[in-house]
């Protein structure tokens, strides 16, 4: 009787797969929702406040998809870092424990833009801020929304990618994936943190194509991850250290 009542771990093999298809969903919603849904709305893809704003008050209906979009991958990155901390929390239970809770108030963070895409979807949408505010008040309204939404997506990027730098150094450890993977997936990570804090300090840092790299290196670190994963699953005898 006690047996049946037993839970079954989780196979190693199904939940790799798992983590590697929930990130692949996350990246292809992310990539069709930027050509179909948030082009000109998503002021994280474009440095002009004023322009995007303006299209703000004008895309009620956008704003309203991008926030069920932007739920639908929070849920999918609570799948994505559940599984990983549950692949990796023997290889180092701390730092899983840590990356885990940084990943998810990352998440949360991102989950944030859902918040100010509906605020600016009411504003634009609601007869009530016509009536108490001119067209350039509400203008100034839709761009804080957008100010707001830059500001948390990029802590949530710094945060993210420190975390996945501790995920990326237990794989490296386990030895789950190849360490041409894992060791590039640590180097990406934090490439991408110390750059997005970095670039505050020194504005150079800021150019189109420092950020292209950083952000280039990253996406190949992540999907290099996750094809692994969803093809070979993880190595299923890992050198597994205390």
């Amino acid at each position: 009787m006690n047996d049946q009542m037993t839970p079954k771990p989780t196979n190693p093999q199904t939940l790799a797969r798992i983590v590697g298809l929930s990130f692949l969903g996350t990246l292809l919603i992310g990539i069709a929702s930027s050509f179909i849904v948030v082009e000109g709305i998503n002021i994280n893809l474009s440095a002009d406040i004023i322009a995007t704003a303006q299209n703000m008050l004008e895309s009620e209906t956008d704003l309203r998809a991008k926030a069920y979009i932007a739920a639908g991958s929070f849920s999918l990155a609570v799948i994505f870092n559940a599984g990983l901390f549950l692949l990796l929390r023997r290889s180092g239970p701390l730092l899983a424990m840590w990356s885990l809770v940084i990943s998810m108030a990352a998440s949360v963070l991102s989950l944030m833009g859902a918040v100010f895409a509906l605020n600016a979807a009411h504003i634009a949408g609601n007869q009530a801020y016509a009536e108490m505010a001119n067209e350039s008040q509400r203008l100034l309204l839709t761009g804080l929304q957008a100010t707001s939404d830059y500001t948390s997506f990029h802590l949530g990027l710094v945060l993210s990618s420190l975390a996945m730098a501790g995920f990326f150094y237990l794989f490296w450890r386990s030895d789950m994936i190849p360490r041409l993977i894992s060791g590039w997936g640590v180097f990406a990570s934090l490439f991408v943190a110390s750059m997005i804090v970095s670039r505050d300090f020194i504005p150079m840092l800021g150019h189109f194509y420092v950020t292209a790299s950083f952000m280039a290196s990253n996406l190949i670190a992540m999907v290099a991850m996750s094809l692994y994963l969803c093809i070979k699953g993880v190595r299923t005898s890992p050198n597994q250290h205390a």
